[in-house]
C-alpha cells in the first residue's frame, strides 16, 4: 500500500513562487506514474503535470506548460512541483497521485487512472 504526504503549500503573490512536496511510503520497487493534480473551489480536478519514475518522461498541461515543473527525487521517494509565475487562477487544493505502470499514457491527466492520493496541500495566491 503507497501512501502520500504532500508539504510545501502556502499563501504567495502574485509573480511568486512554491515548490511542493509529496513523499511516498510504501515503494515496492515497480515503476510508477506519479502526477499532480489540483481543484478549486467549485471547479472540476485538474491534472497538472506527471512523471514517469522508471525514466523520466514527464508530461503538462497546457495551463502551467512553462510555469511548473514536475521533477522527482528517486531515492528519497520524493515528487516535487516547482511553480513559478503564480497567478490567483492557480489558488487550489493541490493532491499528489501515483499508480503502478510501466508507463504514463494519455490517461495521465485523469483523476481515475491513479490509485493513490495524498491528503492535499493548500496553495493560495493573492494579486
Amino acid at each position: 500500500q503507497v501512501q502520500l504526504v504532500e508539504s510545501g503549500g502556502g499563501s504567495v503573490q502574485a509573480g511568486g513562487s512554491l515548490r511542493l512536496s509529496c513523499a511516498a511510503f510504501g515503494y515496492t520497487g515497480r515503476s510508477y506514474c506519479l502526477a499532480w493534480f489540483r481543484q478549486a473551489t467549485g471547479k472540476e480536478r485538474e491534472g497538472l503535470a506527471a512523471i514517469y519514475t522508471g525514466g523520466g518522461s514527464t508530461y503538462y498541461a497546457d495551463s502551467v506548460k512553462g510555469r511548473f515543473t514536475i521533477s522527482q527525487d528517486n531515492a528519497k521517494a520524493t515528487l516535487y512541483l516547482q511553480m513559478n509565475s503564480l497567478k490567483p487562477e492557480d489558488t487550489a487544493m493541490y493532491y499528489c497521485a501515483a499508480v503502478g505502470s510501466a508507463f504514463c499514457g494519455s490517461w495521465w491527466s485523469r483523476g481515475p487512472s491513479y490509485a493513490y492520493w495524498g491528503q492535499g496541500t493548500q496553495v493560495t495566491v493573492s494579486s
